[in-house]
């Protein structure tokens, strides 16, 4: 792996201090990387490859094979664990990957590269450019859901404290409740508190506070009908039990599948639970950018507008009758790297 960084290094015609400044990592462990003498984290490998464009499986390959070798060295076990390892890391390759196309995981690659580059310029966070990202996304999510505030008014409520007039009251408080929710997922995320039960209950509360509050932060209270597949008619079932059987699923498969997927299907899941009277759009889309943002990722922001609404509701509605969620899938991912292509427009890269 040394000899690829360097002679990619070289092939750009970067000095180590150029290389540093651009990723912001020490000069000193860009030689060490290159010497051998220290082995980069694996987040600092996919930095290392966006910027030097070497082929991201070539170098992680040669990242995780001296990092095994370091590991286990020439241990009489070794052989015995490798072929262990291998075995779990088949079965949950499997399990990562079914039903994920070879077009899903193309998109999901070129999504790590974007990320990989706007981690090398985080330096240039502006609270400016993500007030601006964060007030389009309540905009868009709150217009998704029927509300008819433009992009400029919902500025002016959030900002400037506004009344806007001929718009109701619930309109209003749609906009300062999910600028508030974004604000609360952004201080789950500092915080590196763990997404559950109750977080969704806070974030659902968040939403519906001062326009439902008898509902705000509660489950219903029914048996619900969850539409069935293609072959069976809608089943009944309690919300609790399935938001228990939810976050059951998030555990198992929170450190196996990659977070733009694991995001998408999570959000997914829980609109198709629709555990609450009202604001089941919202709160799942904001979990699913509270995941994605744990993750390093930005905002994927589903456009409001007649087309992007459509798309996305009829990939749910084939998620949910004939339990195909590729669609889907396919579609959280172009957004969320739309949204990062725009974010690296923004900043000038």
């Amino acid at each position: 792996m040394k000899t690829l960084l360097k002679v990619a290094r070289e092939k750009k015609g970067l000095k180590t201090r150029e290389v540093a400044q651009l990723l912001g990592i020490d000069q000193a462990l860009i030689s060490k990387f290159e010497s051998g003498s220290r082995k980069p984290t694996k987040e600092q490998v996919i930095k290392l490859a966006s910027l030097l464009e070497i082929d991201l499986e070539t170098i992680m390959v040669a990242w995780f094979k001296e990092k095994l070798l370091y590991e286990i060295g020439n241990d009489e076990f070794a052989l015995k664990v490798l072929n262990i390892v291998r075995e779990e890391v088949e079965n949950n390759y499997v399990i990562s990957k079914r039903n994920i196309s070879n077009n899903l995981t193309t998109i999901i690659n070129e999504i790590d590269v974007l990320k990989a580059k706007i981690d090398g310029f985080r330096k240039l966070d502006n609270f400016k450019i993500a007030q601006a990202l964060e007030l389009e996304y309540t905009f868009e999510s709150n217009r998704i859901e029927g509300n008819t505030l433009t992009l400029r008014e919902t500025e002016l409520v959030i900002n400037e404290g506004l009344t806007i007039s001929g718009k109701s009251m619930r309109e209003h408080l749609e906009v300062i409740n999910h600028h508030e929710a974004i604000a609360y997922i952004k201080h789950l995320i500092e915080r590196n508190s763990p997404l559950n039960e109750r977080e969704v209950l806070s974030i659902h509360n968040l939403i519906l506070r001062g326009i439902q509050p008898e509902d705000a932060g509660k489950y219903r209270k029914v048996q619900v009908m969850i539409k069935g597949s293609s072959h069976l008619p809608p089943q009944p079932f309690l919300v609790a039990k399935e938001m228990e059987n939810l976050f059951i699923w998030y555990e198992s498969n929170k450190k196996i599948l990659h977070p733009v997927i694991l995001a998408a299907e999570l959000h997914q899941r829980l609109v198709t639970i629709h555990p609450f009277i009202d604001g089941n759009g919202r709160s799942s889309r904001l979990v699913m950018n509270l995941i994605l943002l744990q993750y390093g990722y930005v905002i994927a922001n589903i456009k409001g507008d007649y087309d992007n609404r459509m798309q996305y509701y009829n990939a749910l509605e084939i998620a949910q009758t004939k339990n195909n969620k590729e669609e889907f899938l396919m579609f959280i991912a172009q957004i969320e790297k739309e949204s990062l292509e725009r974010y690296l427009n923004i900043i000038g890269q």
